[in-house]
């Protein structure tokens, strides 16, 4: 029996094999990177077709990353808050976002202590409309810009 295939099982082999070597897209996300030694919270805000969004907790690993939002990015514009769980330090902006205790996704601004939660200023992110943005956290200032 030969070991060699037929040209048309040989077509037919190509065929299925080819999808898994071909290369995989590039993934469209908003990824945080924690380039610190400590666990990292992270909150993110946005503008969706409800209102302002805020919504968080990530825990980030030192040296690792988070996605936050997965898929192609529909808005320009970001905004970011984190806060090291070890040290305190604390990642801000001056962009005024509600945050919670504990795991949230709240829906609006304003009246953050009256409706329950804290308030904190998140940094405004400019993605110029890129479809994937990355932010890298550091204990150095200046180094947190994003990337896309």
């Amino acid at each position: 029996m030969s070991a060699l295939l037929s040209p048309t099982l040989f077509g037919l082999a190509l065929a299925v094999a080819i999808p898994l070597f071909a290369p995989s897209e590039a993934r469209a996300d908003f990824r945080v990177c924690n380039g610190t030694q400590n666990l990292v919270g992270v909150g993110i805000g946005y503008r969706a077709q409800e209102g302002w969004i805020s919504e968080g907790w990530w825990q980030v690993p030192a040296s690792s990353c988070a996605t936050l939002i997965e898929g192609e990015l529909e808005s320009r514009y970001y905004y970011l808050y984190a806060e090291d769980s070890a040290r305190g330090g604390r990642w801000t902006g001056e962009v005024s976002m509600c945050v919670a205790e504990n795991e949230f996704k709240i829906t609006g601004v304003g009246d953050c202590f009256a409706r329950g939660y804290q308030k904190m200023g998140f940094k405004e992110y400019d993605t110029g409309r890129q479809g994937s943005w990355m932010v890298q956290l550091s204990d150095t200032p200046g180094t947190q810009e994003g990337q896309n």
